[in-house]
């Protein structure tokens, strides 16, 4: 596909990383995955990609806030979407509905994994605006 859009995902789980990247692949998407924060920063030096998908808790309880910050700082235009468990295993919540928390979280969307497929196609379509 010539405008295929490529999407970095980004997940310590070997199973989510996997059913997530067929997911996208049949959504029609270039897939590069890393299995936690380390990897994907050197993916990060060279590849921009057109959207981002990270993990909150990897090699670090916060790998995923980290990575945002580094992606936004080299890619500001890039939307990142913060996908994690971190309410269901902790108990800790939080969101990205204000500017103040999207001012420290650095993410463009927050979702809870176990998101529908469909509604992850939706949530990518309106950050790439397609």
């Amino acid at each position: 596909m010539k405008n295929q859009k490529t999407i970095l995902l980004v997940d310590d789980d070997s199973d989510y990383l996997f059913q997530i990247k067929f997911q996208l692949e049949r959504f029609g998407y270039k897939v590069i995955s890393a299995d936690g924060q380390k990897e994907a920063e050197v993916l990060l030096q060279t590849i921009k990609p057109d959207l981002a998908i990270f993990d909150l808790m990897m090699e670090n309880e916060d790998s995923g806030f980290i990575l945002c910050y580094k992606m936004k700082r080299r890619y500001p235009d890039v939307p990142i979407i913060l996908a994690t468990a971190v309410s269901a295993e902790t108990g800790f919540s939080f969101g990205i509905n204000s500017e103040e928390e999207r001012k420290w979280i650095k993410a463009d969307l927050y979702l809870e994994k176990g998101v529908r497929p469909e509604q992850l196609q939706m949530e990518i379509a309106k950050l790439l605006k397609v």
